[in-house]
């Protein structure tokens, strides 16, 4: 089971990361924050000095059509983010 399913790299995350070393990924809904911690450190090799979670919901959304009432629905996923040690960086764009 891989605890970091992917980065989160998006405008907000990337002024957060520049400005207050943080650094966001979405995670395995049933990791805690310890092992969320321990898999960045290994997959990285940095010092992590906090770690907060967010679990975000299901969206659902109904919308009406010609077919009639069509629904949808988006998975919820759970997002961690963590807090480097002063010093240390991530550079997700050079292991492409």
């Amino acid at each position: 089971m891989s605890i970091l399913i992917k980065p989160i790299i998006t405008e907000k995350a990337t002024n957060d990361s520049e400005l207050f070393n943080r650094y966001s990924f979405v995670v395995d809904k049933k990791a805690n924050k310890v092992e969320i911690k321990d898999a960045v450190e290994a997959a990285y090799g940095v010092s992590i000095s906090s770690v907060k979670t967010l679990n975000y919901p299901i969206q659902r959304n109904t919308k009406y059509t010609k077919k009639g009432l069509v629904t949808g629905i988006k998975s919820g996923y759970k997002k961690a983010i963590v807090q480097l040690a002063e010093g240390e960086s991530i550079d997700f764009y050079n292991n492409l």
